[in-house]
């Protein structure tokens, strides 16, 4: 049965099949081969998405497709040159920063990069950045939406795990800003040799203006996280908060969003939300297949029996994690791997809450890891860059990615010390 769910899947994947297709054709037969009702898998499948805390997965993806139609990318970007525009490190700075309050909006990582890279990456190029390294920046910046919360990939890695969301929303917070810091000495490094012109120092009127015209995008991470942390409503209601709170912003305050625009925010917001669904649905009944057969118990036994050292066998689950990310993405690996890990996990003692910050962590350096890096083809399309040579420039920041994974997977209060301080964990 391991060959065949593991073997099949991964034989529909290199032959460019979508991953949902791929999963559900495996699926199939994974329930043919068990000799499992046929009838069990729409049954899975309705009671996998069926539930409250998914809801929160619509609701985040169409906050963020309204407030990007809203936009607020542009006084985001405005707010952050004049704060730190003028110094040498200052576009790299202002990428990496506005990276992380959209993400804190949208909870994506190609959402990110689609949103930000038509502005960002021509703006370091005039200032004389290399392109290549440009694009590569905000391909791994826009990483971080999925690590800074709110995070589609926590809420379905709590549905996986039973773990809280809201512990680990805050978990992520101090893991996010970690990874955004390396970027950025990562981008100084890679950035060096270039020429670049200096941004003149804004005046505090300046500041002060563009702050005004950010307030309200500021704002919306403080709604939702405080409402969450402060006991007021529960992620999947602070969901439905975001959306109202986007649509007043948009169409009352910022003014940019009109009746014709709605049209495409419903739609796109469906669109994304569709498959983000129906992935994990049909994750749900590969991941059903596998532990019923025995198949997700047999692994996990022998990844114990490799080594009883806590240190190497969380060097072998970030291992497994970064290749998945290389071909699938964040919910797809969790729905398959998660229950063989979670027992590896829970035997050797790692919280659920730090290890779903750390697996998060690996399947964000899998949103710039090729082949399948969806990061890397939306950077290309805002940078106008080649394939090739985004890779090249990838390099700096993957290596940043990891030094920073493997802080956060030995040093878990970096994770923990949010939920701790709140009696989340």
């Amino acid at each position: 049965m391991t060959l065949i769910l593991f073997g099949t899947f991964f034989l529909f994947v290199f032959l460019n099949i979508p991953i949902a297709v791929s999963l559900g054709l495996t699926a199939l037969i994974g329930l043919y081969a068990g000799g499992f009702a046929f009838s069990m898998f729409p049954n899975v499948m309705y009671a996998s998405i069926g539930k409250f805390s998914l809801l929160a997965i619509p609701f985040f993806v169409l906050a963020g497709s309204i407030m990007e139609y809203a936009g607020i990318s542009q006084r985001l970007v405005n707010f952050a040159r004049t704060c730190v525009g003028h110094r040498k490190s200052g576009m790299i700075s202002v990428s990496v920063i506005v990276c992380c309050f959209f993400a804190a909006i949208s909870g994506s990582g190609p959402a990110t990069v689609a949103a930000l890279g038509a502005i960002l990456i021509p703006a370091m190029v005039k200032q004389g950045y290399d392109r290549g390294m440009s694009s590569a920046l905000l391909s791994a910046s826009g990483a971080i939406g999925i690590i800074i919360p709110p995070s589609i990939a926590f809420v379905v890695y709590a549905s996986c795990t039973g773990a809280s969301v809201g512990a680990l929303f805050s978990a992520g917070i101090f893991p996010g800003i970690l990874v955004g810091i390396s970027y950025i000495v990562a981008a100084l490094i890679a950035s060096r040799g270039d020429k670049i012109e200096m941004l003149p120092k804004a005046s505090w009127g300046e500041r002060w203006a563009a702050f005004k015209e950010a307030f309200w995008a500021l704002l919306m991470p403080v709604i939702i996280l405080g409402g969450i942390y402060g006991g007021i409503f529960t992620p999947t209601e602070a969901a439905g908060v975001s959306v109202i709170y986007g649509l007043f912003v948009g169409v009352f305050i910022y003014k940019e969003i009109h009746a014709r625009e709605l049209y495409h925010v419903f739609v796109d917001a469906a669109v994304s939300s569709a498959t983000v669904m129906y992935i994990i649905a049909t994750a749900a009944v590969y991941a059903w297949i596998m532990t019923t057969s025995g198949v997700a118990a047999d692994l996990s036994s022998a990844i114990l029996s490799i080594s009883d050292n806590r240190i190497i066998i969380l060097i072998i689950i970030n291992i497994i994690f970064l290749i998945a990310g290389c071909f699938l993405d964040a919910n797809s690996a969790f729905y398959i791997l998660l229950p063989i890990i979670t027992p590896v996990l829970t035997g050797i003692g790692v919280n659920l809450i730090h290890a779903g910050v750390f697996l998060t962590v690996n399947m964000a350096i899998g949103l710039v890891t090729p082949p399948v890096g969806i990061n890397l083809y939306v950077a290309c399309k805002s940078g106008d860059v080649s394939v090739a040579t985004i890779c090249r420039n990838i390099v700096p920041f993957l290596i940043a990615g990891i030094v920073s994974l493997m802080l956060i997977t030995y040093i878990e209060p970096i994770s923990m010390f949010f939920p701790r301080l709140m009696g989340q964990a």
